[in-house]
């Protein structure tokens, strides 16, 4: 299984999820849904990942966590707000750098259309994060 037949059942669980419940619910709510619906799928879930950061080699005391990593291969990072912000995308790009992956998904589920709210984030061969809107399929670096 690689990153990309991960990712379509992702975004599939995720349409799943937010057919079910709809928008304006919490972020917890949709990350619940979501590993039960990713798990129905026979998909390893990490929940709340943490990730390291290393600062000239030293890891520091500090770290993030990811909401969800599937397979070991694909982040998604869950949101419930009004507007995604270039925060929220960047925080994504970040994620998917340090972990390192090569694709994650910034969702959404706060939007009418859940294709509306959803970001895909892809780690450069250089290591630098790209990011494109799915619908769009143009990849415009940050």
């Amino acid at each position: 299984m690689n990153e990309e037949s991960v990712g379509k059942q992702v975004l599939d669980a995720a349409f799943h999820v937010h057919t079910i419940l709809g928008p304006g619910l919490l972020e917890s709510v949709y990350e619940a849904a979501m590993t039960i619906e990713l798990k129905k799928r026979v998909l390893q879930i990490e929940v709340q990942k943490p990730i390291p950061v290393f600062y000239e080699g030293q890891k520091l005391d500090v770290g993030f966590r990811a909401d969800l990593v599937v397979q070991g291969l694909v982040l998604v990072e869950l949101k419930s707000v009004e507007a995604v912000t270039p925060l929220f995308k960047k925080i994504t790009n970040n994620y998917v750098r340090l972990i390192p992956l090569r694709l994650g998904y910034l969702i959404n589920f706060n939007v009418p259309h859940l294709k509306d709210g959803i970001t895909r984030v892809v780690n450069g061969i250089d290591g630098k994060p790209l990011w494109s809107h799915d619908q769009s399929n143009l990849i415009k670096p940050i």
